[in-house]
This record gives C-alpha cells, structure tokens and sequence, in this order.
C-alpha cells in the first residue's frame, strides 16, 4: 500500500484550471521530480500536499503519523532567532529535545556557577540521550558547515538572501519527516555545493519530491517524473533523461492521433456536405459526431523557436577591459582584469556567490564604474540585460501591452517580421492568455515575461545574470534554442552546469582567493580537469604526509640509540635529571587529571563547534605533553634502575 495518495484532486486559479482531478501516489524513498511551465501549479501542488494552501475538491489520503516538510523557493524565517534555533525549530520530539539543550547550554555559559543551570542542562543531556539526538545535532552542524554557513550563532535578521536560503535548506534536511517537499532547493546554490546536496539527497531516508530547473541535479536525483501541463499530470518512471525520450515518443503519438483526427473530420464533412441519403436520425448523429470531433482540438504547441532575430549590426570592436579594478568595503573583487570581447563570443562566468561576478556584468553595462582601469564598448554594441531582479512591472497591464511598449515585431536574420503575438507564443504564453493581466501571473511567468521584453529590444549583445533561476526547464529550453541561432555576443553568469554546456565556449573562472582564470571549453571539461588537479594535489600531499611520517620515525629511531647507550653507561643522576626524577610522577598525575577534565568539557560543549575545537586544539596539546612525560619517565627509570642495581653489586 502507497504511503500517501492523492485521489481526483482539483483546484483552480481565476478562470485556469490547475489540477483537473488529478490522481497519483508516492511510495516510501521514491524520489520524484515535478516539472511544468511556469504558472501551471508545481508550487502550488506542494502547498496543497503540505496542507498550506486548500483544494477545492479531491483527498489526501496517508497515515495519520505521516509527516511532511516543505522548502518553498521563497522561506519566511523568524528574525529574532538564530541560525541553530531557526534549523531546530519543528514540533518533532528530536527537535524539541535539541532546542532545549541549546537552550540550556546558553544559560549555563551566562551563569556558570549556577547549580539550576547546570542541573538543566544535565537533564537535557539525558534527553538528548533518550531520544538518540546527538547524531542529528551533529548532522545539523555538518549540513550548516556544507552549505556555507559556519556562524550558528548569528541571528536570522542579519543574513543575505542566499543565506537565509542556505539555512532553510538545512532546517528541511534534518527534520525527521516521511516525505520532504524541495521547491528550488538550488537556487542561490554554488555548483560544489549543489553536487554535495546531490549526495546527501541520495542517503535520505525519507521519500522527496521536488521542483528545479536544475537539470543535472534532476536526472541525477530523481527516479520519476511528473508533469503538469494544462491541469493534467502524467506520470514517468525513470530520471529527466528517460523523462525527455518518453515524452517525445508521446507527442509523436499525439501527432499520430491529431492525423487520424483530421481525416475523419475530413471524411465526415465530405459526406455531410455530399448530402448523402441517410435516414434524418443517422444524419443528426453524424452531425454530433462532427462537432464532437472539432471539439477533441488537442493543446496548441507552443515554444518554436526556429529563427534567428537580426540583432543590429555588430563591428569588430565590441567590449576591451583594461587593468580594471573594483573594491568594495575594503574587499578588492576584481583586480587588473585584461579581457577582449570578440563577436560571436559565448563566455560563462563562474565561481562562488559573492566573488564579483555581477558586478563585473554591471560595469560592463556601465551601471557601476570601476575603480581602476577603462572599459571601452564598440560604438555598434546594444546591450540587452536580463537581471536577477527584473524591473517593476505595471500590473494593470495585459502581458501584450507590456511587450508591445517594447516592440510591436521583431525582424528575423533573412527578412522576415515576426509580431509580438509570435514571439509571446513562441515563450509558452498563448493567444488566449496574452491578455491576461500581468498581476495575475505567477513569479515563473513574470520571469518569462520578462525575458521576452529583453530579447524583444533586438540587443546584439546580451548579458544573462542567472538567468535559469525562477524559469522552467521548458522555457529554459526554448532560450537555449534561441541563444544557439542568436547572432550577437552572449555572456551569462551562471550556475546551471546543463545551460552552461549548452550555450559557453569559454570560461572566466572567479575564485574566492586567486586571480580570475581563462578557460577554452565547455563548463563540464573545465569540472572534470578542476576534479583531476584536484585529486593529484590531494595525492601530492598524501606523499609528502607518508614522506614526513618516514623521515620523523627515522629520525626517532637514530635519537633513541645514542640515549640507550647514555642509559647504559650512567652511573648517577646528574642535578637537573635528579630534580625532574623527584617531579615527573606528579607532573604524569596533573596531565592525567587535566586529560579528564578537557574530556568532559568536550561532552559539555554540545553543539558549540566553536568551543569543542578549542578543547580538542588543547587535548591534543596535552595528550603530546603526556607522551612526552611518559617517554622521559621511562628512560629515567631505566637509569635509575641501572644506578641502583651497580650500588647492589
């Protein structure tokens, strides 16, 4: 039996139908990825299985200890807490437990001499004892630490945007629950960081099902698909990439189906129009028939991009940087950046969030000015920017309207016009649905929206800042197509690995520390050598550990041989060894004694990273200085023994 069903589930939104009495289970571990254009209800599925928004008819049908955890791509954090409170904060025993102990550490290190606080947190020792959750607590800590985030005590108010997605991921991943609900868990995610989230989605235990763009991170991550598309679903076994074959073979069914349509149209007209003798009632049913198949007219296909729009006139000079340089608050970002734009260039920014990638969009844009250095832009370049965050739209506007204030037609390389209907058809938004009003639109179809009106100014250079977050792998698809035919310079900060070695042909690699780097090739060649260094410099320095660990113990061997020799041939302490004779038990004692107590302060640390470090920092100090007592101790005794045995002689 299915762990959790859906049963004829509807809803609507204005005049669209979301869900058409739609039906489907999920199974224990299965790991399901929902996908669709923009605006057909992915989101909102995920609400109404998570009881966050309601249905207008259909059941939810699952245990009634069935729990669920849901990401949406916009979390809503409490402020006043801190990173760890926000990450424990559920109704689970193993959370509750787990906030407690935080709770009572905190108290303790503001009071601690204080028996109440330490009796607290002794009992939330014990709790976090019973309730085996000191694996989570860890497990919590290392998901923060993986995703980036090392400040736990840092309040909610005070992180960045990507942050706050950061800690939200991680307060999913470690909530014990039967199914987890991921809405664009990569956004904002660096591609390291991405491909660990791939692995430790791998080892969950429970069942997820999730939306992305991503679609690497989709065909590695899930084992079905389901797509929504005009309030139907339909179901595929198997990742993204058996997904993409079994819907081509569908729609080439369709097609099928759409011919035989059309001949029996055909025929049936034919007769109709013949005005063949028939009995009045078998000419009624055929009229029926007629209108029951002009009825059957399947979905429009929509997404057709099979021209290339003739951006104006590109010159041999387009974007030269010279020895530019920018800093901010301090932190230089882009130093004495040398780079020539050529036409025809597709080049990829990449590197990790925060590094200057915009921001070195945006001096090129000439939105912000460097500080050193000149940019000279071709007088013929026209530049067309898709932002992160996309201009304010008026929403008493019909999405035909909002483009037509940008252009009525567009004109294609060989001549042609295409009209701002087309071009709306061809992102996906068909005849019907041009005239809906712009505040009626999902945030997904917005982005569209949006999107179109920067192609639609016919740039001849574009600039893609992020541009597959927020868009559906369809639409992603659709741009894809249009940046292959497209005749101008495209440059794209981005981490999406399947958009980037669909549309770059170089790389400019940002680090966190380092200069930026060049390279010629796709994003996937560039990984797999990043990997490869990678893997000789970890064994370059696996050697030179195996190679110092040789030198060290050979080195101990020569300076043990000359000390056993001394021993043998001592016949009295000297002063100085007499002394630390007479000491070196007791020293042996307090090292002992202060072992335990760092021991224990390790097991009072609890959560706090910061303070378990120093104490394992100092162990390991004393456990040295413990050795190196015992060793003396030993050679001491040996002298002695041999001093004694000479004086019973």
């Amino acid at each position: 039996m299915s762990m959790f069903r859906v049963e004829e589930l509807h809803k609507t939104f204005g005049e669209k139908t979301l869900f058409d009495h739609i039906s489907f289970s999920i199974e224990k571990k299965e790991r399901i990825g929902l996908i669709g254009v923009n605006g057909t209800g992915k989101s909102t599925l995920l609400k109404v299985i998570a009881q966050i928004d309601g249905k207008e008819s259909g059941e939810l049908i699952h245990a009634n200890d069935f729990t669920i955890e849901y990401l949406p791509q916009d979390p809503e954090l409490e402020e006043d807490l801190t990173v760890l409170e926000q990450v424990y904060y559920g109704n689970s025993p193993v959370m509750r437990t787990m906030r407690a102990y935080e709770q009572a550490l905190l108290e303790l290190e503001a009071d601690y001499l204080n028996e109440a606080c330490q009796k607290k947190l002794s009992d939330a020792q014990e709790k976090m004892d019973d309730h085996n959750a000191w694996e989570a607590n860890t497990m919590a800590q290392t998901v923060l630490t993986k995703l980036g985030v090392t400040d736990f005590s840092k309040k909610v108010n005070h992180l960045s945007g990507g942050q706050r997605k950061r800690v939200s991921i991680a307060k999913s991943l470690i909530q014990p629950v039967d199914l987890l609900l991921l809405d664009e868990p990569t956004n904002h995610l660096d591609n390291i960081t991405i491909e660990w989230l791939e692995g430790f989605l791998a080892q969950y235990r429970g069942a997820i099902m999730l939306i992305t763009h991503d679609r690497y991170f989709l065909n590695r991550v899930t084992q079905r698909i389901f797509e929504l598309d005009h309030g139907k679903l339909h179901q595929y076994n198997g990742n993204y990439e058996l997904f993409l074959e079994k819907k081509a073979e569908r729609e080439i069914e369709q097609d099928q189906q759409e011919d035989k349509r059309q001949n029996l149209l055909r025929r049936e007209l034919a007769w109709l129009r013949r005005g063949a003798k028939a009995r009045t009632t078998k000419q009624k049913a055929r009229k029926q028939r007629v209108e029951a198949i002009q009825d059957d007219t399947p979905q429009e296909k929509l997404g057709n991009v099979d021209f290339a729009i003739g951006s104006s006139r590109l010159g041999k000079k387009v974007i030269e940087l010279e020895q530019v340089s920018k800093s901010f608050e301090g932190q230089t970002f882009i130093e004495k950046l040398d780079y020539l734009i050529i036409p025809g260039e597709r080049l990829g920014i990449i590197g990790p969030n925060g590094v200057g990638k915009t921001t070195l969009l945006n001096m090129m844009a000439r939105r912000i000015e460097p500080d050193e250095g000149t940019i000279h832009v071709g007088e013929t370049v026209k530049i067309g920017y898709y932002t992160q965050n996309h201009e304010e739209m008026d929403e008493n506007l019909r999405m035909i309207e909002y483009i037509k204030n940008t252009a009525q037609v567009v004109h294609t390389s060989d001549g042609q016009m295409i009209t701002a209907e087309q071009m709306l058809e061809r992102f996906l938004f068909s005849r019907a649905m041009q005239w809906t009003h712009i505040r009626r639109l999902s945030g997904g179809e917005r982005r569209r929206l949006y999107l179109l009106k920067v192609l639609m100014e016919e740039p001849n250079v574009l600039f893609l800042d992020e541009p597959t977050n927020d868009l559906d792998t369809q639409t992603l698809s659709i741009l894809e197509d249009y940046l292959y035919q497209f005749p101008g310079v495209v440059i794209t900060v981005s981490h999406d690995r399947y958009f980037l070695d669909r549309v770059v042909e170089k790389l400019l690699v940002f680090q966190k520390d380092g200069p930026i780097e060049r390279y010629y090739g796709s994003y996937s060649e560039w990984l797999d050598e990043a990997k490869a260094k990678e893997a000789k410099l970890q064994q370059v320095k696996n050697e030179e550990n195996k190679q110092q660990n040789l030198a060290f113990k050979q080195k101990s061997k020569q300076t043990k041989e000359p000390a056993k020799s001394a021993k043998s041939t001592a016949k009295k302490l000297s002063y100085k060894d007499q002394q630390e004779w007479d000491t070196i038990e007791d020293r042996i004692a307090e090292l002992e004694e202060k072992q335990e107590q760092i021991e224990k302060s390790i097991a009072d640390s609890g959560s706090d990273f910061a303070k378990a470090k120093e104490f394992l920092e100092e162990q390991k100090l004393v456990q040295q200085a413990l050795e190196k007592a015992m060793d003396r101790w030993t050679e001491l005794s040996v002298i002695v023994e041999e001093i004694e045995a000479e004086r019973n002689k």
